[in-house]
């Protein structure tokens, strides 16, 4: 991209939620100190200006930021769900990565959705990662959490916690891995990635005795990915393997589930922390929390999470950070 700007699209996600606060708590910041890069808003003019108003503000004016319109389906009360806007919500995340996948953005940023309100409209929808990748025809996207330098990947993302086991296979596993090291290699920069793969169970199996997932599955799809010439190791404990002398030898671990990584994630890096979608054709970053529908409108929910995945998505893109 050399020296142009990179443009990031941004969606306010559930309009009832905390998402249009974020978008002007953003604007507000660039409005004091500019950035190196450009921001688009996808949002309703009338909700942004008439959340500013519940906040006690002006829409913030600043050459970064500027509003691409997209009308709500049905008028807005901050808090209050209603399922008429569900579309709309789905909208916005068709029309940010349009603009990535024609060249008008450079990544797209994702305030948090409401996925209950969004299936009682009646359209199944497990989350962002799952939407986006059946949106670009990808077969299998990678969720990866960072904070810092801990970076944490999740082996399956939505799944009832029974269903895991069986969805831990080989193929699965190579794939993923495979999505790591090219993402880790492409976006981060980082030569040769040192993946740590978790075990599934306690004390990762016990030599079989507490599983034999880690015998059967997990070590045969280490010993193939260091075959294609990936740095995996593992599996490692889960309790064991995010403790600092381990950490020190990885730069991203694996976790089976999605509550095996990402309790620990959030307990470190907890608004500041950011969602990133590997295996895309295009960069996605999103905040690690969601639509607080109590603190909506409120002025008390804190941009950080947010500002984090802006900065973290410009430099994905190419960017040097502000």
């Amino acid at each position: 991209m050399g020296e142009r700007r990179p443009r990031l699209a941004l969606t306010c996600g559930e309009p009832a939620g905390i998402g249009p606060d974020l978008c002007l708590k953003v604007a507000a910041e660039l409005a004091r100190q500019p950035a190196s890069w450009d921001i688009t808003c996808l949002i309703d003019e009338a909700l942004l200006a008439a959340r500013a108003r519940q906040l006690g503000m002006e829409v913030p004016v600043s050459p970064c930021f500027s509003v691409q319109h997209v009308p709500l389906a049905a008028p807005c009360e901050a808090g209050r769900l209603d399922p008429r806007n569900a579309r709309w919500v789905l909208t916005l995340l068709d029309q940010a990565l349009a603009g990535c996948r024609d060249g008008r953005f450079d990544a797209m940023v994702t305030a948090p959705v409401q996925k209950s309100v969004i299936n009682d409209a009646g359209i199944p929808f497990t989350g962002h990662t799952e939407y986006l990748a059946q949106a670009c025809d990808v077969p299998l996207p990678v969720m990866l959490l960072a904070a810092g330098d801990l970076r944490v990947a999740l082996a399956t993302t939505h799944l009832p916690l029974a269903a895991v086991g069986a969805a831990i296979t080989g193929p699965l596993l190579d794939a993923v891995l495979d999505i790591l090291q090219r993402d880790l290699t492409r976006r981060w920069k980082l030569p040769q990635p040192r993946i740590g793969v978790c075990g599934l169970n306690p004390h990762a199996g016990e030599s079989g005795h507490l599983g034999r997932e880690e015998i059967e599955v997990i070590t045969p799809a280490i010993a193939r990915a260091r075959a294609r010439g990936i740095d995996a190791s593992g599996p490692w404990p889960a309790d064991t393997v995010f403790t600092p002398r381990s950490l020190a030898q990885l730069d991203v671990v694996l976790a089976m589930f999605h509550d095996q990584g990402l309790p620990v994630l959030k307990y470190a890096g907890f608004g500041n922390a950011v969602n990133v979608t590997l295996g895309l054709p295009v960069v996605r970053t999103s905040v690690d929390h969601g639509t607080a529908l109590d603190l909506a409108g409120t002025g008390k929910a804190d941009h950080g999470s947010l500002v984090a995945a802006l900065v973290l998505a410009a430099r994905l893109a190419g960017s040097p950070a502000p």
